[in-house]
């Protein structure tokens, strides 16, 4: 057994692959997809306990996975024989330039890193990126994945979230408060006006109503030369699909107008000739 064990399969100069090296590195290729099975298993029961939030348990998952593999891979390379630290001080000028080349690569990397351990975005936020409204759908070490509202999937480097301004929808609260502005006639009703622009908000189904720290409102916003500017404010957990449910509203306010007998004016500009 010894003999078997020992017997070389590939050799070099002095570096040789043996039986037993070979066996070590499955052995430790095995046990680390063990220990990541093992320990997400356990973690998840943790977090149903607790009722911890699914995005910072999937974050927490995934850098204990990252973790568990670059010692896995240091270990792989040990039972092959190979000196880690002369490896990498031999080719320290390799490292040198792939740096400087890579450099770009690294600050997505450590980005990713901040993301995940932070937890100021995670997965199933609802975010705003150079003006761009979208869902994070996968957040990488080096990439994340965001879904706009035309289902359109993009490839995000993750310095582009550490660099640039960006509103996360989801951070603070699962509700987030929209506005729809219209404009009503000088002669209408205002009193009724309000009253039909909440009772066309209530009656959607992607609306809050029944909270009272989430209660639509109406504004008065504006006296313009054509009419008068109203503001009607409402909560929705809808975030991604917001548009349709604005445009949904607009309808019910159309009808509900036109039943009142509402007038929606439209700018005028009289020319007079001499």
């Amino acid at each position: 057994m010894k003999e078997l064990l020992e017997y070389k399969l590939f050799a070099v100069g002095n570096f040789s692959i043996t039986v037993w090296s070979l066996l070590s590195v499955v052995l430790i290729f095995i046990l680390a997809r063990i220990v990541i099975f093992l320990s997400a298993k356990f973690f998840r029961r943790f977090a149903k306990r607790r009722n911890m939030d699914k995005g910072r348990l999937f974050s927490f998952l995934l850098l204990l996975r990252y973790f568990i593999w670059t010692f896995a891979v240091m270990a792989m390379i040990n039972a092959l024989g190979i000196n880690f630290t002369f490896m990498l001080a031999s080719s320290a000028a390799l490292l040198v330039g792939l740096g400087l080349g890579l450099r770009q690569i690294f600050a997505d990397i450590v980005s990713g890193v901040f993301l995940l351990f932070e937890g100021t975005i995670e997965i199933g936020d609802i975010l705003e990126v150079n003006g761009m409204v979208g869902k994070i759908e996968d957040i990488g070490l080096r990439t994340s994945i965001f879904r706009n509202r035309d289902d359109v999937i993009l490839i995000i480097p993750n310095h582009k979230f550490m660099e640039e301004n960006v509103v996360n929808w989801s951070h603070n609260n699962k509700a987030t408060r929209f506005i729809i502005t219209v404009t009503v006639a000088y002669e209408s009703d205002m009193e009724l006006v309000k009253k039909i622009l909440l009772d066309c908000v209530v009656q959607h189904k992607h609306t809050i109503t029944d909270d009272t720290n989430f209660s639509p409102s109406v504004r008065m916003a504006k006296f313009l030369d054509h009419g008068v500017l109203f503001e009607l404010l409402f909560y929705s957990e809808n975030m991604f699909r917001i548009e349709s449910t604005k445009s949904d509203i607009r309808f019910i306010i159309w009808h509900a107008f036109k039943q009142y007998g509402i007038t929606i004016p439209y700018a005028q500009v009289d020319v007079r000739m001499r």
